[in-house]
């Protein structure tokens, strides 16, 4: 376990790497004995910073819920990160990618809230009876800290790799398909570089929300109602470069255009 001054030390060196769209060395290597724990604590210290600044918290995500991204990763078990306003980008956006330090996209369904959800017992039953809609997404991940040998404390301390994200598509009810066989074909500039189905997400990705819920109850937190919630990613993720046309094909749920400029 570190000191309390050195997750407010290791906080500020990230908010300032996100400032400057920096990268940082390992977290892990520099302190040895660094816990999920400890890496929760930095995130949230992360957050308040991120408040002070002027941005509004509006949901959370979900990382490394597919075996797909856990083999990815390298990392055998999922984490949360926070989602704020101003990583919200609408469909067909133009996505500066000087806004981040480096840029990888994946493929997710949002479930927006309709009333609060906590755990713990939080079950796939209650996350559909809470979701208002959900909607497709993607996910841009940026990392702060040098990916080779990052271990899950590394990913959690930084925000779970949280950069941004872009809604669109057809927002329907959870009851309205089978979320399970929401699939999508992943375009690079015209090629498809990746595809899957959401059941990806741990069978189902409600399940994906009852876990986050579960675990936000043990940190002390919950979710509330209007809360976006990216349920975690049913490809592997995928580089971008500037100049990049990113487009996700939902089939029945329509699609997401972006481009990195």
């Amino acid at each position: 376990m570190l000191e309390p001054s050195q997750i407010t030390a290791i906080a500020d060196e990230l908010f300032e790497a996100d400032r400057t769209r920096s990268i940082v060395p390992l977290l892990t290597a520099r302190n040895p004995g660094m816990s999920v724990e400890d890496a929760y604590a930095v995130q949230n210290l992360w957050a308040e910073r991120k408040i002070e600044s002027g941005s509004c918290l509006v949901g959370r995500k979900i990382g490394l819920t597919s075996k797909v991204m856990q083999v990815a990763t390298g990392i055998t078990e999922p984490d949360y990160g926070v989602i704020f306003d101003d990583m919200v980008y609408e469909n067909g956006s133009s996505i500066p990618f000087d806004n981040f330090s480096n840029v990888r996209i994946e493929v997710e369904l949002a479930f927006v809230l309709a009333k609060p959800l906590s755990g713990p017992n939080c079950t796939i039953f209650d996350v559909l009876s809470a979701t208002d809609y959900v909607i497709p997404a993607l996910e841009i991940l940026n990392s702060h800290i040098e990916m080779a040998g990052r271990t899950i404390v590394d990913t959690i301390s930084d925000n779970a790799a949280m950069g941004a994200m872009v809604i669109g598509g057809n927002p329907v009810k959870p009851d309205a398909v089978d979320l399970r066989w929401v699939g999508a074909l992943l375009y690079r500039n015209q090629t498809i570089e990746e595809s899957g189905v959401a059941a990806a997400v741990l069978n189902h990705p409600a399940n994906g929300v009852a876990w986050l819920a579960n675990k936000l109850a043990q940190h002390g937190s919950s979710l509330a109602a209007g809360d976006i919630v990216l349920a975690g990613s049913f490809t592997r993720p995928m580089w971008v470069e500037r100049g990049d046309t990113i487009h996700a094909d939902y089939g029945q749920l329509g699609a997401i255009t972006c481009r990195f400029e």
